[in-house]
C-alpha cells in the first residue's frame, strides 16, 4: 500500500493544494510534476504513482486556478510568473533538497522557462512530456494537423477563429474531434483509471486568458512565448517525451531536441497527448530508468 499525503501551503494570499505519494524522506530525489493546462489538475498524474516504488518521492499539485487551488475572478493572476513563483513556493515550503522536475503540455513549458531563468542548481534532471518551446510553433503544427480534418470541420474551425465565436455547434464538434484524435479520450471508456474518470474543477478562466480559447489559438498572456533561441541556456539533463499522434509534433519535439544541449527523445508510437495514459507500462519504465539514471 503506497502511502499518500495531501496538505495545502500557503502562496501570496490563496493556497496551493499537494500530493505526495511516498516519503519525503526516503532517500531519493523526488520527482516534483507539472500539470497542464493551464487549468488542468494534478490528477492525471496519479498515473504516475508507480514510481514511488523503489523509494521515490512523487509530487504532484494543482496550480493555482483549477482543481483544489481553485480560483477565479483575478484574471491579472493569470500568467507564467504566478505559477514559476508557485512552483518556487513549492519546492521551498517543502524543503526539497535535490529534485527532478517534469512537466506535461503546460507543464513542459514551465519546465523550459524555469530552466532558463531561474537556473535551479538543485534540480538534478527535467522531463518534457509532450511540451514546446513556442507558443508560434505550437499554433502552426496545430493549424497543420486541423487541415487533416474532414473539410467541413477545418472549415468550422476557420470559422470560429476569424469570427471571434467559439459557441458554433459545428466548432465544438470538430475541436472535439480535433482533441479525441491528438489529446485523449473527451469522455473516458468506463474501464479508464478512475483519476480520468473524476470529475475535477477545471481553470476555465485560467486557461482562457493565459492561452485562449482552444489549443490552436494562443491569444492569451502565453500567446507570444517564445524559448526557441534559448533552448541552449537549458543545461540540465533533459527527457523530451512525445507521442506519434500527440499535439506535440514530431517537429516540435525535435525542435527541443536539436537546441537543448544535454536532451534525450523518446518518441512513442501510438501515444497521443497523454503519453503516460495511452502506454503506462512504456512511459513508467523510460521515465523511471531516466530519473534513477540522473539522481
Amino acid at each position: 500500500m503506497r502511502k499518500v499525503t495531501e496538505g495545502s501551503i500557503p502562496f501570496m494570499d490563496y493556497r496551493t493544494h499537494y500530493r505526495i505519494v511516498g516519503d519525503l524522506k526516503a532517500g531519493r530525489a523526488p520527482l516534483v510534476c507539472l500539470h497542464g493546462g493551464p487549468g488542468s489538475t494534478r490528477a492525471y498524474f496519479e498515473l504516475l504513482d508507480a514510481l514511488a516504488d523503489d523509494g521515490r518521492a512523487v509530487i504532484s499539485y494543482d496550480q493555482l486556478g483549477c482543481g483544489e487551488s481553485y480560483l477565479e475572478g483575478h484574471p491579472e493572476l493569470w500568467c507564467a510568473q504566478t505559477w514559476l513563483s508557485e512552483l518556487e513556493n513549492l519546492i521551498d515550503s517543502l524543503g526539497l533538497g535535490e529534485y527532478h522536475l517534469l512537466g506535461q503540455s503546460w507543464g513542459g513549458m514551465m519546465a523550459i522557462q524555469y530552466a532558463v531563468e531561474r537556473r535551479p542548481c538543485r534540480c538534478r534532471s527535467i522531463v518534457i512530456s509532450s511540451g514546446h518551446p513556442s507558443s508560434r510553433l505550437w499554433s502552426d503544427e496545430g493549424w497543420r494537423m486541423a487541415r487533416e480534418l474532414p473539410e467541413d470541420e477545418y472549415e468550422a474551425l476557420v470559422r470560429a477563429s476569424e469570427s471571434g465565436d467559439y459557441d458554433d455547434e459545428g466548432y465544438r464538434r470538430a475541436i472535439a474531434h480535433y482533441m479525441q484524435l491528438h489529446c485523449a479520450d473527451q469522455v473516458p471508456s468506463d474501464d479508464a483509471p478512475e483519476c480520468l474518470r473524476r470529475p475535477s474543477r477545471k481553470g476555465a478562466e485560467s486557461y482562457l486568458v493565459a492561452w485562449g480559447p482552444d489549443e490552436l489559438t494562443p491569444t492569451g498572456t502565453l500567446r507570444d512565448w517564445e524559448y526557441r533561441d534559448r533552448l541552449g541556456e537549458v543545461d540540465l539533463p533533459t527527457l523530451i517525451v512525445s507521442g506519434t499522434s500527440d499535439l506535440c509534433t514530431p517537429l516540435v519535439a525535435k525542435t527541443m531536441f536539436d537546441g537543448i544541449p544535454h536532451a534525450r527523445w523518446e518518441l512513442m508510437a501510438n501515444c497521443r497527448h497523454m503519453c503516460f495514459a495511452d502506454d503506462n507500462p512504456r512511459y513508467l519504465e523510460l521515465v523511471g530508468a531516466w530519473l534513477s539514471k540522473h539522481d
